[in-house]
């Protein structure tokens, strides 16, 4: 394990290249699921001859032209759905967005690692979620996605630390998987998706860690907040004083043996301080491919999600790179790394 081979793993990559098709019994799906048609959707899926050229026209091609080897791959976020109403339609979706993730994983092996999307729904019970992940983990998953707010802004779930979501913990840390914690889409009019739902959730469940005795209850649980980790590495010092003042230990020690924080941070100042206030051992190297911002940045000339490019000019030491870009991932994710082993990397 960690050993120096300098790949440059992404741990956080979106299948958001699907084909119309796909979006479009999605759609059906969520309208038959509604209510708006008697009409229950068929999909059988995207066939490999479609879904090769659209994975190297788009994630395969990225990676190449910005340098990283290996992305961690789960279903588009925003379109897991977990508002959309009934168990069944969630199962169903979960499998079919899991299915064609794995199915480029097996067309790319050396490119993709698979990580799944739970069947989540709102006020649901955990046990058709625990039942995915074991089906997932069983073909070749790493890990997961676990929305703490499947209302979608609502926000009717129980906090994180809740003991409600203790048989998850126990399940993923008896299949020793990690979960990126990851909203989906927003259902509230106010809050934009990617640019205040997301943020926002990862800030909030950051709060809720240190509200909570999560990890002391489960020491063996790994998991990862996204986009930086929300606003906390800015408001690090509001977040230490609100331990202290609740009685909690300090950060390093209540939460960060567990917790990991992503580089999904698009601007240079952002990534400089995420790297001056977090321990490179909780930071892994992840870009969102393809995700939330897709525009050049016209003061740069680059994309504003190619997070490498600022990590590189950070000029880090080569121990720290290798921590940041590979031996992070696959510390966090053992079964990532059992599968570069097996390949000789």
């Amino acid at each position: 394990m960690g050993r120096m081979s300098g790949l440059a793993i992404d741990c956080h990559g979106h299948f958001t290249s699907e084909p119309p098709e796909f979006r479009a019994f999605r759609d059906a799906q969520t309208a038959f699921a509604e209510g708006r048609t008697l009409e229950r959707p068929l999909y059988s899926g995207i066939d490999d001859d479609d879904l090769r050229p659209i994975i190297e026209q788009n994630q395969l091609r990225m990676q190449r032209e910005r340098g990283s080897d290996l992305t961690i791959l789960s279903p588009r976020a925003s379109g897991m759905g977990h508002h959309v109403p009934g168990q069944d339609i969630a199962t169903e979706w979960a499998r079919l967005s899991n299915d064609t993730i794995w199915r480029i994983c097996e067309l790319f092996p050396r490119n993709f690692a698979a990580v799944c999307q739970l069947p989540q729904t709102v006020d649901g019970d955990l046990g058709p979620v625990i039942a995915e992940l074991e089906r997932c983990v069983d073909r070749g998953f790493v890990g997961c996605n676990l929305n703490p707010d499947p209302s979608g802004g609502r926000w009717s779930e129980p906090p994180i630390y809740d003991r409600w979501w203790d048989p998850l913990w126990d399940s993923m840390a008896r299949l020793d998987v990690p979960a990126m914690i990851h909203v989906s889409g927003s259902c509230a009019r106010p809050l934009h998706t990617t640019g205040a739902h997301y943020i926002a959730a990862d800030t909030a469940v950051f709060m809720q860690l240190i509200e909570g005795d999560l990890f002391e209850r489960h020491p063996d649980l790994r998991l990862i907040i996204p986009h930086g980790g929300g606003a906390a590495p800015f408001h690090w010092g509001r977040y230490r004083g609100l331990a202290l003042t609740l009685g909690k230990p300090p950060l390093s020690e209540h939460l960060m043996q567990n917790l990991f924080f992503d580089t999904c941070v698009y601007h240079q100042a952002g990534i400089d301080t995420l790297f001056a206030v977090i321990d490179p051992k909780n930071l892994l190297f992840g870009s969102e491919l393809l995700g939330a911002v897709r525009a050049v940045d016209p003061e740069t000339g680059h994309h504003f999600d190619d997070t490498k490019r600022y990590i590189d000019a950070l000029g880090l030491d080569d121990k720290t790179r290798h921590t940041v870009f590979e031996g992070n991932a696959r510390r966090v994710y053992p079964r990532l790394d059992a599968q570069l082993v097996a390949q000789g990397r």
